[in-house]
C-alpha cells in the first residue's frame, strides 16, 4: 500500500535533521540538526519549540529516566541535565580524529545503542557500542561503515539494525537481558535505485518502519521482511522516523537538505505522517 498524506510539523531548514523521538514524560517530539550542532523539540499539542546548541556535532538525543538528555556527540557520549539551562558532563568520551556520532537508540533495558561514522564515510570506520547508566562501554561492532537505525520487536527478543551502504535491514537475537545480539542476518534488501535504509522505528505490531535516504519515502517491513507499506514524500532525503502524539499513532519523519544542488522547499522540515500506526512506548536511557 503506497500513501502521501503528510503534513509538515516544522517547516525548517535543517541541514541533516535526524533521530526523531517521543519524549512522553514531557510530551514532546526531541530530533536533531546533526551538521547545525543542534537539538530541537517540538510539543505538537502547543506549537511550542526548542533549540539547543550542543558546541559540536550530535548524532542524537534520547530521554533520560531522571529527566535530561543523552547526546551522541563527535567525542562521546554526553548527558545534559533537565531545564533549559540543564549543565552538561561527559558520560564517556572518546575523541577519535576524523569519526563523529550518528544514530542512537536506547534498549528495553535502558542501555544507550550509539553508532559513529567516519566524516569520509571510510569503510569499516564506524562502530556501534553498548552504553549502560554509569558510561561502561561495551563494544558491539567495530567494522561498520555509516551505523544508522536500531530498534527493538516488541517482546525485546529482537534487535534491528542499518549499516547505510549495505543497504539492508539486518536482525539479531537477543540475549543475556539485553546484553548481546548474537545471530545477525538479513531481514531486508532495499532495491537499487529505492535510496539507502537510514533510522528506523518498530511498530506495536512488530513491524519495522525505515526511511530512505535519497528514495524519498519511509517504508514498513513485516516481521517476515516482507515489504507492505510505503509512505512518499516530497523530499528525497528521508533520514529518520518515530511514532509520537498521545496515542503513538503519528509517525515524524526528519530529512536533510545537505549535498542537495536545488533542494525542495520542504527538506529540512520535520514532517508528520497522522494516523499513520501504532508505536511502542519507547524507554527513557538508565544513566
Amino acid at each position: 500500500m503506497t500513501a502521501t498524506a503528510y503534513d509538515v510539523a516544522v517547516a525548517a531548514r535543517a541541514e541533516l535533521g535526524e533521530g526523531p523521538t517521543w519524549d512522553p514524560a514531557r510530551e514532546r517530539l526531541i530530533w536533531v540538526d546533526i551538521l547545525s550542532s543542534r537539538v530541537h523539540t517540538y510539543d505538537p499539542a502547543t506549537g511550542r519549540r526548542t533549540v539547543r546548541a550542543t558546541g559540536q556535532h550530535v548524532g542524537a538525543a534520547k530521554p533520560r529516566a531522571g529527566g535530561g538528555l543523552v547526546l551522541n556527540l563527535r567525542d562521546g557520549i554526553g548527558l545534559v541535565d533537565p531545564g533549559p539551562e540543564g549543565a552538561f558532563r561527559w558520560l564517556h568520551r572518546d575523541p577519535v580524529p576524523g569519526r563523529r556520532g550518528n544514530d542512537a537508540a536506547v534498549a528495553p533495558d535502558g542501555s544507550l545503542w550509539a553508532g559513529t561514522m567516519r566524516y569520509d564515510e571510510a569503510p569499516g570506520g564506524g562502530t556501534l557500542s553498548r552504553f549502560t547508566g554509569d558510561g561502561a562501554a561495551e563494544p558491539f561492532l567495530t567494522d561498520v561503515t555509516v551505523s544508522n537505525g536500531t530498534g527493538w520487536s516488541p517482546d525485546g527478543r529482537r534487535m534491528y539494525y542499518v549499516d547505510t551502504p549495505t543497504r539492508r535491514i539486518d536482525v539479531f537475537d537477543v540475549l543475556d537481558g539485553g546484553r548481546q545480539a548474537v545471530n545477525r542476518r538479513p531481514l531486508a534488501q532495499v532495491e537499487e535505485g529505492a535510496g539507502y535504509p537510514d533510522g528506523l522505528t518498530v511498530d506495536a505490531d512488530g513491524c519495522v518502519w525505515v526511511a530512505l535516504w535519497d528514495g524519498g519515502a519511509v517504508r514498513r517491513y513485516t516481521p517476515d521482511g516482507v515489504l507492505d507499506r510505503v509512505v512518499t514524500l516530497p523530499v528525497p532525503r528521508a533520514t529518520a522516523c518515530a511514532f509520537g502524539g498521545a496515542g503513538l499513532s503519528d509517525l515524524y519523519v526528519t530529512t536533510a537538505r545537505t549535498g542537495l544542488t536545488a533542494p525542495h522547499p520542504l527538506a529540512g522540515s520535520l514532517l508528520v505522517v497522522p494516523d499513520a500506526g501504532s508505536g511502542l512506548p519507547q524507554p527513557a536511557f538508565a544513566g
